[in-house]
Protein backbone atom coordinates (compact mmCIF):
# COMPACT_ATOMS: atom_id res chain seq x y z
CA UNK A 1 0.00 0.00 0.00
CA UNK A 2 1.59 3.11 -0.93
CA UNK A 3 1.50 5.87 1.71
CA UNK A 4 -0.16 9.01 0.14
CA UNK A 5 -2.99 10.72 0.55
CA UNK A 6 -4.30 11.89 -2.69
CA UNK A 7 -7.05 14.03 -4.03
CA UNK A 8 -9.23 10.81 -4.52
CA UNK A 9 -8.87 10.31 -0.91
CA UNK A 10 -10.18 13.42 0.72
CA UNK A 11 -13.86 14.13 1.25
CA UNK A 12 -14.73 17.28 -0.72
CA UNK A 13 -18.45 16.61 -1.79
CA UNK A 14 -20.79 19.20 0.26
CA UNK A 15 -23.91 16.81 0.20
CA UNK A 16 -21.45 14.04 1.59
CA UNK A 17 -20.59 16.31 4.06
CA UNK A 18 -24.03 17.20 5.05
CA UNK A 19 -24.95 13.50 5.37
CA UNK A 20 -22.10 12.59 7.58
CA UNK A 21 -23.09 15.27 10.17
CA UNK A 22 -26.40 14.71 10.06
CA UNK A 23 -27.10 11.03 10.00
CA UNK A 24 -23.15 9.95 11.23
CA UNK A 25 -22.18 8.31 14.22
CA UNK A 26 -18.70 9.64 16.47
CA UNK A 27 -16.45 8.74 18.50
CA UNK A 28 -13.54 10.93 21.03
CA UNK A 29 -10.35 10.27 21.87
CA UNK A 30 -8.99 13.87 22.90
CA UNK A 31 -7.86 15.59 21.24
CA UNK A 32 -9.72 14.27 18.16
CA UNK A 33 -13.12 14.19 17.26
CA UNK A 34 -14.01 11.65 14.70
CA UNK A 35 -17.49 11.57 12.51
CA UNK A 36 -17.91 8.80 10.21
CA UNK A 37 -20.61 7.25 8.18
CA UNK A 38 -20.76 3.99 6.16
CA UNK A 39 -21.58 5.27 3.07
CA UNK A 40 -21.01 4.41 -1.13
CA UNK A 41 -18.54 7.30 -2.52
CA UNK A 42 -17.31 7.92 -5.79
CA UNK A 43 -13.92 7.06 -4.47
CA UNK A 44 -11.43 3.76 -5.22
CA UNK A 45 -9.92 3.90 -1.58
CA UNK A 46 -12.04 2.75 1.35
CA UNK A 47 -12.50 5.60 3.14
CA UNK A 48 -12.56 9.38 2.07
CA UNK A 49 -11.32 12.00 5.14
CA UNK A 50 -11.51 15.66 5.60
CA UNK A 51 -9.92 17.46 8.07
CA UNK A 52 -11.15 20.56 10.43
CA UNK A 53 -9.77 22.94 13.31
CA UNK A 54 -12.16 24.95 14.97
CA UNK A 55 -11.88 28.85 14.31
CA UNK A 56 -13.24 29.45 17.73
CA UNK A 57 -10.21 27.76 19.24
CA UNK A 58 -7.74 29.10 16.69
CA UNK A 59 -8.17 32.30 15.33
CA UNK A 60 -5.01 32.71 12.99
CA UNK A 61 -5.78 31.18 9.85
CA UNK A 62 -2.06 30.15 10.24
CA UNK A 63 -2.40 28.27 13.32
CA UNK A 64 -5.51 26.13 11.41
CA UNK A 65 -3.61 25.54 8.47
CA UNK A 66 -0.48 24.14 10.25
CA UNK A 67 -2.72 21.66 12.51
CA UNK A 68 -4.68 20.66 9.65
CA UNK A 69 -0.95 20.02 7.70
CA UNK A 70 -0.16 17.59 10.93
CA UNK A 71 -3.44 16.01 10.95
CA UNK A 72 -3.20 15.33 7.32
CA UNK A 73 0.59 13.89 7.45
CA UNK A 74 -0.86 11.79 10.94
CA UNK A 75 -3.24 10.02 8.70
CA UNK A 76 -1.22 9.44 5.86
CA UNK A 77 0.87 7.39 8.12
CA UNK A 78 -1.23 5.83 10.35
CA UNK A 79 -4.05 5.20 7.32
CA UNK A 80 -3.29 1.67 7.03
CA UNK A 81 -5.12 0.88 10.21
CA UNK A 82 -8.51 1.25 8.71
CA UNK A 83 -7.58 -0.43 5.27
CA UNK A 84 -6.97 -3.46 7.03
CA UNK A 85 -10.18 -2.72 9.25
CA UNK A 86 -12.63 -2.33 6.75
CA UNK A 87 -14.47 -3.98 4.15
CA UNK A 88 -17.20 -0.99 3.45
CA UNK A 89 -16.84 2.22 2.19
CA UNK A 90 -16.75 5.11 4.75
CA UNK A 91 -16.09 9.10 5.09
CA UNK A 92 -14.72 10.27 7.96
CA UNK A 93 -14.04 13.81 9.04
CA UNK A 94 -11.29 13.88 11.82
CA UNK A 95 -11.89 17.62 14.33
CA UNK A 96 -9.10 18.57 16.24
CA UNK A 97 -10.57 19.72 19.74
CA UNK A 98 -7.86 20.48 21.73
CA UNK A 99 -6.65 24.08 23.12
CA UNK A 100 -3.06 24.11 22.54
CA UNK A 101 -0.95 23.68 19.46
CA UNK A 102 -0.05 20.02 19.25
CA UNK A 103 3.62 18.80 18.39
CA UNK A 104 3.58 16.14 15.38
CA UNK A 105 4.84 12.98 17.41
CA UNK A 106 1.67 13.63 19.83
CA UNK A 107 -1.02 14.07 16.91
CA UNK A 108 0.53 10.82 15.27
CA UNK A 109 0.11 8.77 18.44
CA UNK A 110 -3.78 10.23 19.01
CA UNK A 111 -4.05 9.62 15.23
CA UNK A 112 -3.00 5.88 15.54
CA UNK A 113 -5.25 5.72 18.74
CA UNK A 114 -8.14 7.02 17.20
CA UNK A 115 -7.78 4.56 14.07
CA UNK A 116 -7.61 2.12 16.53
CA UNK A 117 -10.89 2.62 18.45
CA UNK A 118 -13.04 3.24 15.47
CA UNK A 119 -11.90 -0.22 13.83
CA UNK A 120 -12.23 -2.05 17.37
CA UNK A 121 -15.79 -0.04 17.56
CA UNK A 122 -16.58 -1.17 13.86
CA UNK A 123 -15.76 -5.02 15.32
CA UNK A 124 -17.81 -4.90 18.05
CA UNK A 125 -21.24 -3.85 16.52
CA UNK A 126 -21.38 -7.08 14.04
Amino acid sequence: MKFTLGKAERLKSKKLIERLFEEGSSLKVYPFKLVYLKTPHTSDFPVQAAFSVPKRRFKKAVDRNRIKRLLREAYRLEKQIVYEGVNDSFVFMITFIGKEEPTFVNVKKDIHKLLNVFVEELKSET
